[in-house]
């Protein structure tokens, strides 16, 4: 019997589309999942015909590979991950290539590859984005690990990825957990921007009245232009759609509260041990957060006074106003998203490719826009770029939108609509553009109480007053 190019370890959704992909695209699959009647329902629905085997045992899955082997994990990350590389590693040989698909937390994939190079196992964490529809299709795949790990998987990857405008949306980024750190980064980046597209939803549909399918419909027309984007288009198609059993619109019926798998704290966790200024992202998570605390929400609906939620303005101004917001939050949370992937880079030694990372998105991921070509565009023209909105067209953007952006942020604050990740990505563009905060006070504060000492404006040094001395 042949010998087949990759394992695919873990049958779920994603793992079983990923396998489809790589088969379609020519290569020869081995499948295996830990619970034997899930690889015979896949093999039997959809192997025949095509270059997949099944295996029903970690060893057979090992033996049935050509070397050196080539494994791409799909299995829950955390424990489960780690259960299956210890079951693995003593089945394989030095040069053989594990991959790691699932979303890790990018220190966990930094020990996994120390634990894989002691036995000469290569080690590849693969941040993979595009949902079900991406991994059949083509997803956006984002790799770190060793070059010579890459030089083995890197084909086959490439291969079943998305083509954006710039080829491949698959590229190698850097050493150790540079791919997944960037895919935390990119779910960062998701979870701001679906938060604000759930805040312009909320003002026009109490703040101003509209129906979900006037609300869709306003989502339609910002797809064709700048906002151009995935998350856009599946807006609009879930506002469209409709409650089988009771008529109104499904969205309506959908209990309001939210969940989160990890991806999105841990990009506020290590902005705030990096000094990345990336709050838009943090705001996102703890919008999710509020959500879960339904019960608590509805006593305090009643308990804390507020003016209603309706704009008293024009609704043809509002919404040319909230488009400017939207459009402002979008490009700030890839901003922020940008700058603490550069921190990040500079502190762990990734030499990521900002433009790389931006081209990588383009397609296949949840967060594939049009702006991110001039996005790749600012990064290729300045490497070191600070911030995204010094460069143009991001500029222009800025001038030409932030007083829609700003009367959208006082009129929902007028009206006790929240709007945290439109609101604070304002804020956080107002701070950065700032050039004296009053963070002189905060300092003088913590010399008062602390004796943490301050420097001045006039003259170089360190110093420190004893405020309380008459």
């Amino acid at each position: 019997m042949t010998t087949a190019d990759i394992g695919v370890i873990g049958l779920a959704v994603m793992g079983q589309n990923l396998a489809l992909n790589i088969e379609r695209q020519g290569y020869s699959v081995a499948v295996f999942n830990r619970t034997a009647r899930r690889t015979e329902a896949f093999v039997e629905a959809h192997a025949s015909g095509k270059k997949i085997r099944a295996a029903y045992s970690l060893d057979e899955l090992a033996s049935s590979l050509s070397t050196p082997r080539r494994i791409l994990m799909m299995v829950k990350a955390g424990s489960a991950t780690d259960e299956l590389i210890a079951q693995i590693l003593p089945l394989l040989n030095g040069g053989d290539v594990l991959i790691d698909g699932g979303n890790a937390f990018y220190e966990d994939t930094e020990r996994r590859i120390d634990q894989a190079d002691a036995q000469g196992i290569l080690y590849l964490g693969a941040g993979i984005s595009g949902g079900e529809s991406g991994a059949l299709h083509g997803p956006s795949i984002m790799v770190g690990g060793t070059r010579d790990a890459y030089a083995l998987a890197g084909p086959l990857l490439e291969a079943i990825a998305a083509r954006g405008s710039g080829g491949t949306c698959c590229a190698y980024l850097g050493p150790g957990s540079a791919g997944h750190y960037v895919k935390m980064i990119h779910n960062g980046i998701e979870y701001a921007i679906m938060q604000a597209l759930a805040e312009a939803y909320d003002v026009m549909r109490r703040g101003l009245g509209m129906s979900a399918d006037a609300t869709a419909a306003v989502f339609a027309e910002w797809n064709r232009g700048d906002l151009d984007s995935y998350l856009v288009e599946i807006t609009e198609q879930i506002l469209r759609r409709l409650d089988p059993e009771s008529g109104h619109p499904l969205v309506e019926m959908i209990l309001d509260t939210a969940a989160q798998k990890g991806t999105g704290k841990w990009s506020s966790q290590s902005a705030l041990d990096i000094g990345a200024p990336s709050p838009s992202i943090a705001a996102a998570v703890f919008a999710r957060i509020v959500s879960s605390l339904k019960a608590e929400r509805i006593e305090a609906e009643s308990a804390l006074p507020g003016p209603p939620p309706r704009l008293e303005v024009d609704r043809t101004e509002a919404l040319d106003d909230l488009f400017s917001a939207v459009l402002l939050a979008t490009v700030t949370a890839f901003a922020q998203g940008m700058r603490q992937l550069r921190d990040a880079s500079n502190e762990r030694e990734y030499g990521l490719d900002l433009s790389r990372v931006a081209r990588v998105w383009t397609a296949g991921c949840i967060i594939r826009a049009k702006l991110l070509t001039p996005i790749a565009a600012a990064f290729a023209a300045r490497a070191d770029l600070p911030f995204l909105l010094l460069a143009e067209p991001f500029r222009a953007l800025w001038t030409d939108h932030h007083e829609g952006f700003r009367r959208t942020v006082v009129r929902a604050h007028q009206a006790g609509i929240p709007v945290p990740v439109i609101s604070s990505s304002l804020e956080s563009v107002d701070a950065y553009r700032t050039s004296r905060l009053p963070a002189n006070l905060t300092q003088a504060q913590r010399d008062f109480f602390g004796a943490h000492t301050y420097q001045r404006i006039d003259r170089e040094g360190t110093f420190h007053t004893a405020w309380e001395s008459t």
